[in-house]
């Protein structure tokens, strides 16, 4: 106790010395370790002014970097620990509302910026809508029909914060939870990573397991009855996971009852609430323009030219919009999407498909992307930049120039988009290895261009099951008013208790699908599957995609 006494006076004395204006970092670094030793005491009011101060002087820091954005992405990862251990002080004196607020300033802070960078070039007044949210703005987001579960882990447990649009419930799990959890995580990206079969055939095992280590039923249990709709903000790894997959009733029966089964208005997910608050504007705006009148589709289909069922799920969608323009095959270059009058068609698009493959660079994040034509290489060239490269596997290896990346799309202007459909592998994934808080993946790059909502996978998907998933979820878009996670939780429902009879019968329902086409997806059936089988029972069939998006019903467009 002497020595905690003698502590803080040196603390005191060094801030004397360590001044706001003299040394503005020394002075944050100790403000923050003085703050943690308040915490550590249980002194939590002292701890809780301590650490306003230090924040508020990292906060002025921040805003004196022009080095860019990863000098910033740097400095939030510096930091992140007093920003979680003001979530903790917060919580310790009840100021729960306070917590999440802090919890927000913590989170997506460089995509934040990068919008209000964007709309500031634009003259579009948007500063409003990114800046630091109040919970009160949060709560204003949601309808009475509408509930936020976010994550948020901390060192010694993970935390579930419900908001609804008048009330406020903190579930929190115990360490060992957090334990498992962490034990479970490893477990799932090593066998994802090392063996993929073995991976496919022990997800629903997985899955399983996730809904006791999470409590989810609990979780769960303490969303309103009246909330029918539910938006996930997930927190570091959790955002690999499929939640609305997750199974909420652990048995063996043959249909059980899935996360986004006990919310029928919709499942969909936020990066943020702050980015919450972005996509809606966003839609809102879109709604209330004369863009909706408009139904132009922009798509790259089959650059490789190896995905056998891609070309099907492509001209079939396209054939519900005019105009359309697809970039097919060979023509689906890195050059030719650049190019106008082409790239001019790709900004002015009210909606984007692309059917390819993905891939997530988890060594260069801002490299991970979307696979075009002739990018595929045989070997690296000598004495090339080696990060211009990525091995997929022993044969495999693809030029990222001529790929688009992840660096590509945060240049875009997608101010028309209301739905990125990302029709390939992982395109879902973002990097969870960095301690800033940031989410950094395919879909951050299309919130920054603008688009309203985005659909993205969290694995390496079947290219049978996904055109045929993505063509039912284009059929009942119109159905759900363009309410994009709505449309597509009920598209993944409907697939995967539908059996091979079933699908054939709607196949041969489809007006828009050439009848050749329509023979070879049927013929694939009949050799696959018996009548009586669901192709599509297994979650890793019609799991892996989800709704980046803000729940709300879009009027139909003329």
């Amino acid at each position: 106790a002497e020595n905690i006494e003698e502590a803080i006076a040196a603390y005191k004395q060094a801030l004397e010395v360590y001044t706001n204006s003299a040394f503005a970092q020394y002075h944050a670094t100790t403000l923050s370790n003085l703050g943690r030793l308040y915490q550590d005491e249980n002194q939590f009011d002292l701890a809780y002014d301590t650490f306003v101060a230090a924040i508020e002087t990292v906060e002025a820091l921040r805003g004196e970097i022009v080095s860019g954005e990863e000098a910033k992405r740097k400095q939030a990862e510096e930091w992140n620990q007093l920003y979680r251990r003001m979530v903790e002080v917060c919580l310790a004196l009840a100021k729960d509302t306070e917590a999440i607020e802090y919890i927000e300033r913590s989170k997506t802070r460089n995509l934040v910026e990068l919008l209000i960078k964007a709309a500031s070039a634009s003259q579009e007044n948007l500063s409003s809508i990114v800046n630091s949210i109040r919970f009160t703005e949060i709560q204003n987001l949601l309808d009475n029909e509408t509930a936020i579960i976010q994550w948020y882990i901390f060192t010694d447990c993970f935390r579930a914060f419900i908001i609804t649009h008048n009330k406020l419930i903190i579930w929190q799990s115990k360490q060992q939870d957090l334990e498992n959890l962490e034990n479970w995580i490893n477990n799932y990206l090593q066998l994802y990573g090392s063996d993929k079969p073995k991976w496919r055939s022990q997800l629903s095992d997985l899955l399983i397991q996730l809904t006791k280590i999470l409590h989810l039923n609990q979780i769960t249990s303490l969303v309103p009855s009246h909330c029918h709709k539910l938006i996930l903000i997930p927190h570091r790894h959790l955002h690999l996971l499929s939640f609305h997959a997750i199974p909420l009733s652990a048995n063996d029966s043959s249909t059980p009852e899935y996360l986004f089964d006990k919310f029928p208005g919709g499942v969909s997910y936020a990066p943020s609430c702050q980015l919450l608050r972005f996509t809606q504007f966003k839609a809102k705006k879109l709604n209330d323009s004369q863009l909706n009148q408009q139904s132009h589709l922009f798509a790259i289909q089959n650059p490789t030219n190896d995905l056998d069922f891609t070309d099907i799920e492509v001209e079939t969608i396209a054939a519900n919009f005019q105009p359309h323009q697809i970039l097919k095959h060979h023509q689906a270059t890195k050059t030719a999407l650049t190019a106008q009058p082409t790239n001019q068609n790709l900004a002015n698009s009210q909606w984007l498909h692309f059917s390819c493959h993905g891939y997530f660079n988890f060594s260069l994040p801002l490299k991970s992307g979307l696979q075009l034509a002739d990018a595929v290489i045989s070997k690296i060239p000598a004495y090339s930049n080696s990060s211009r490269y990525l091995r997929v596997d022993d044969e495999k290896i693809i030029d990222l120039d001529k790929c688009l990346t992840l660096e590509d799309i945060f240049q875009f202007d997608l101010n028309n988009c209301r739905l990125v459909c990302l029709s390939a592998c992982e395109t879902g994934f973002i990097d969870f290895n960095n301690d800033s808080d940031e989410y950094i993946g395919l879909a951050s790059g299309f919130i920054r261009a603008g688009a309203a909502n985005i659909i993205s996978s969290l694995w390496a998907v079947s290219d049978f099951h996904t055109a045929l998933l993505m063509i039912k979820f284009y059929e009942l878009l119109p159905n759900y008013q363009y309410n994009m996670p709505l449309a597509l939780n009920h598209t993944q429902q409907w697939l995967r208790q539908a059996n091979q009879t079933q699908i054939i019968y709607w196949l041969q329902g489809l007006d828009k699908m050439e009848l050749v086409k329509k023979q070879q997806i049927i013929d694939y059936l009949d050799k696959q599957y018996k009548p009586e089988q669901q192709p599509f029972k297994k979650p890793e069939f019609w799991a892996a995609f989800c709704a980046i998006s803000p729940v709300l019903g879009n009027r139909p467009l003329a």
